[in-house]
């Protein structure tokens, strides 16, 4: 159902996956399955067509020789973007408690390891092109939030300190601004996380600083009444990207 939706976008849409669509559906409410299995389900769903933006068609670069067709890439404006396979959930090393394990299994650690090092190389690819580009910014698309307000130390991140890592080290190399777009936490925010004096570089336990790389949250969950649109400014402007918060009932 939510498949067909997509395909009615009449411009090109790109879908990057998050933990309720695979890694949470070990919980009995959402059916006892195997988040692999429910892995495999999804990528054959949304991802049939490699290389391709679900509505409006548009060939887009896809990681798909790797086995992961949702890590995707394009360019336009002089902005280099990028979807990041990257989940909530320790970016699936929680344990599947709702099929009874107390520890992640063999298997599901190294899912999650060969595509955290998959999302590392290509941010590191699209820092890369950026560079080569002269280009205005990079933005990058992920689901998890890694920086979420509401964090408490008993809480297991530690699936994120690489990529955090590769952000700050990427990030302040780079001359241009740095956009990161999030999910997870439900609740709408914008900071600068990776900024010097930031506790996050102290709770990751990552070298260095990023002050240029700013993260956005959407809403969601029972805060989902709106859209945020982004607009890329012309050159010249004081951000390359702006945006706004667009409440569903003000539009006709």
């Amino acid at each position: 159902m939510i498949r067909e939706q997509f395909d009615r976008f009449q411009m090109p849409l790109l879908y990057t996956p998050g933990d309720n669509e695979w890694t949470d559906c070990h919980r009995t409410a959402a059916g006892a399955y195997n988040p692999l299995e429910r892995l495999d389900a999804l990528r054959a769903a949304f991802y049939e067509t490699a290389g391709q933006t679900l509505g409006e068609p548009l060939k887009v670069d896809s990681r798909a020789d790797l086995g992961l067709p949702e890590n995707q890439s394009l360019r336009t404006a002089g902005i280099e973007m990028a979807t990041l396979h990257v989940v909530g959930s320790n970016n699936d090393r929680a344990p599947r408690t709702g099929i009874g394990l107390t520890a992640p299994t063999a298997e599901q650690l190294a899912e999650e390891t060969a595509r955290m090092a998959a999302v590392i190389e290509l941010v590191e690819e699209t820092f890369a092109r950026a560079r080569q580009t002269n280009a205005r910014a990079v933005a990058l698309f992920q689901q998890a939030d890694m920086f979420d307000p509401g964090y408490r130390a008993t809480w297991d991140i530690s699936a994120f300190k690489p990529l955090v890592q590769a952000l700050v080290d990427e990030a302040s190399t780079f001359d241009g601004e740095v956009y990161l777009f999030d999910g997870d936490s439900h609740v709408y925010n914008t900071d600068r996380p990776l900024a010097a004096g930031s506790r996050w570089l102290g709770i990751h336990g990552v070298q260095g600083s990023a002050d240029n790389l700013t993260r956005v949250t959407v809403d969601g969950e029972a805060n989902n009444t709106n859209f945020l649109r982004v607009t890329v400014n012309r050159p010249g402007a004081d951000d390359v990207l702006t945006w706004e918060r667009v409440p569903y009932d003000s539009l006709p």
